[in-house]
């Protein structure tokens, strides 16, 4: 009796992805059907790929009809196996090249200013988002993902942590809400991802039920290393619970909030102004800076309106997010630029931090600028400052030095 399943993307306006048919037969042996834009070029590769995959599964009759609008091999191998998988039981995986460049870790306490989605489905928007310079990269298997298309793009997130230059970007994925999300751990942890995303965070259950699946399979992978948690709150028994989850668990670095279902679990709409949402956001900046964590604030969805991107950058500044989440490109810019420390922030942590330094040089306890005394969590934030605008590039690591020859 024939088996056919299918995966992938196929029609008018698709592009750097395909779909691929797979029927298995008892008496036709291997027969592979090609469609593609590129045959002239890489139809002898693309065969071969397909070819080699069927030989790892072990097909031996199958009927192979292939779609293709300029995959990538990571993007046709992950769409062959999903296919695959879908008719045959099997845990083995088609792992495509991992790349020298990808197997970099990411610190706690790194920059996170943006982080931009990308739907975990959709290959050719994940192709060159690294070129952009966002501080993470999202691989979003929740939301952006149709239910329907929710196994398929596993292949793709896997294959795509393996097979692109993400030039440095922290590597996370948002997996599925708690407990479907954590079969999706299955098919990133062992792939080098940096952090992941948990995304309708409510309970510190969740958080001990993520750390235990990640746990296993570093164990059964022989994994080393962090991967970084980031809890998202987005609903009211969220905001109620937001202090409990920020401190539960030893690698959770930052705490986001995703106003647009939390409006809607208040029954509410999402306003510019905010107010709707001012003690949430407020609740998740003090439970962050209590655990020692950042804060991460909300998408701005409107990609055309740069003005009110940057005015909402510097509201979210002000109330003492470190970071927000971008859904296009262009936004990113505008995002670094406002949540950098400015000409004025930059000069006044300069003071502070030299009259600590020259305190501490002649032994005061007491550190003063002017008439005013400098508390220890004031110098704190000062050096904090000097090292985001170092970071950034709009102060020099020897800044002291060059400051001390100029006036000579």
């Amino acid at each position: 009796m024939e088996k056919t399943a299918s995966a992938g993307n196929k029609g008018k306006g698709i592009r750097s992805d395909c779909h691929v048919s797979i029927t298995l037969t008892e008496n036709t042996g291997i027969q592979i059907k090609l469609n593609s834009k590129v045959k002239v070029m890489y139809g002898d590769t693309i065969i071969y790929l397909a070819q080699e995959i069927l030989d790892f599964f072990e097909i031996k009759n199958a009927i192979i009809e292939i779609e293709d609008a300029g995959a990538l091999p990571f993007v046709i191998a992950a769409r062959m196996e999903a296919a695959i998988r879908l008719l045959i039981p099997d845990k083995k995986e088609f792992l495509t090249e991992f790349l020298e460049e990808n197997k970099y870790t990411t610190a706690k306490d790194c920059y996170r200013f943006s982080r931009l989605y990308l739907p975990g489905n959709t290959p050719p928007l994940m192709i060159n988002a690294g070129l952009h310079k966002p501080n993470g990269i999202i691989l979003d298997l929740e939301d952006a993902v149709a239910p329907a298309k929710k196994y398929e793009a596993r292949f793709i997130v896997r294959n795509a942590l393996r097979s692109l230059d993400f030039y440095g970007a922290e590597r996370m994925v948002r997996i599925n809400q708690i407990p479907a999300g954590l079969d999706d751990l299955d098919y990133v942890v062992s792939h080098n991802v940096n952090l992941i995303l948990i995304p309708k965070c409510e309970s510190v259950d969740q958080i001990i039920q993520v750390n235990k699946r990640i746990n296993d399979l570093k164990i059964k992978h022989k994994i080393s290393g962090n991967i970084w948690l980031m809890p998202i709150i987005e609903s009211s028994l969220g905001v109620v619970n937001v202090y409990e989850i920020a401190q539960c668990a030893d690698n959770i670095v930052a705490l986001a909030i995703g106003l647009e279902d939390f409006t809607a679990d208040l029954g509410t709409k999402r306003t510019a102004e905010g107010t709707e949402s001012f003690f949430a956001r407020s609740k998740v900046v003090v439970a962050s800076r209590a655990a020692g964590i950042q804060p991460i604030d909300s998408v701005f969805s409107d990609i055309a309106d740069m003005e009110a991107l940057k005015q909402n950058v510097i509201k979210s500044k002000a109330m003492g997010f470190d970071g927000m989440g971008c859904i296009h490109p262009r936004q990113i810019k505008v995002i670094h630029e406002n949540f950098a420390p400015d000409v004025t922030e930059i000069d006044k942590a300069k003071k502070i931090v030299k009259a600590f330094i020259e305190a501490e040089s002649k032994g005061l306890g007491v550190v003063s600028l002017g008439t005013k005394m400098i508390d220890p969590p004031v110098v704190k934030r000062a050096q904090r400052t000097i090292d985001l605008a170092i970071g950034m590039g709009k102060l020099s690591q020897n800044w002291m030095e060059e400051e001390a020859n100029e006036k000579v």
